[in-house]
């Protein structure tokens, strides 16, 4: 593992998965049928996968717990570059498709929530598409890929700052820091003061802010 703090690995484990690794799926329907809310989701595999590429095959583990009215609990535990392992845990009821093997999969994959992966999907647009019959359901066409494939890259790149209201957040923020914060001194107080409040911030705001900080007293300096 390469990571010196458990918020480096917790940020690569939050990374967005690329295009081809979103699978769709129809949510609410028209009464007609003929379009419905496309909704993102991974699978295991792709969990698992990034489980073993970010922590390591030999720095995460998991087991099943029984769950309450026939759910099953899957706790999943990682190593932290200390060394130290922490376990996060989330359940899951049977599913209409594969029933147990599907309750599994579903899981493992809320744990890995928990853990930051594939959190984003939760804030992704869901967008109307049109279907087509398949069988006794219906499905997305393989032509309304490129504009889901879209809506996902464009959640994608807003990971790093989430909304409008957190991107508006961080620029008040961003202020107050630049108009208080003046020399070295300032900085190490403030990251000290709210220690516990920088690593809530998403990713992108928080390594701008860590980079604006060790910053402070760098122009003054340079002009003496």
């Amino acid at each position: 593992m390469s990571f010196e703090t458990a918020q480096e690995l917790f940020d690569a484990l939050c990374s967005p998965f690329a295009a081809e690794e979103i699978d769709w799926r129809v949510g609410s329907t028209t009464q007609d049928k003929s379009k419905g809310m496309a909704l993102a989701y991974i699978d295991a595999r792709a969990v698992m996968d990034r489980l073993d590429s970010v922590c390591g095959p030999e720095n995460w583990q998991c087991n099943y717990t029984a769950g309450v009215v026939g759910s099953i609990v899957c706790n999943l535990g990682v190593r932290l570059p200390g060394g130290e392992w922490v376990w996060k845990a989330d359940g899951a009821g049977a599913t209409d498709v594969e029933g147990e093997k599907g309750m599994l999969s579903d899981a493992l994959k809320r744990a890995a929530v928990r853990w930051g992966v594939g959190r984003y999907l939760y804030e992704m647009k869901s967008p109307w598409v049109a279907l087509e019959a398949a069988g006794r359901s219906f499905k997305i066409p393989d032509a309304e890929r490129k504009k889901l494939d879209e809506v996902h890259d464009e959640a994608a790149k807003r990971i790093g700052w989430g909304g409008p209201e957190n991107v508006a957040t961080y620029r008040l923020l961003l202020r107050i820091v630049t108009e208080t914060v003046t020399q070295p001194s300032d900085a190490e107080a403030f990251r000290e003061k709210y220690k516990s409040m920088i690593p809530l911030l998403r990713v992108a705001a928080r390594k701008h802010l860590e980079l604006t900080l060790s910053r402070v007293g760098s122009y003054k300096q340079a002009a003496e």
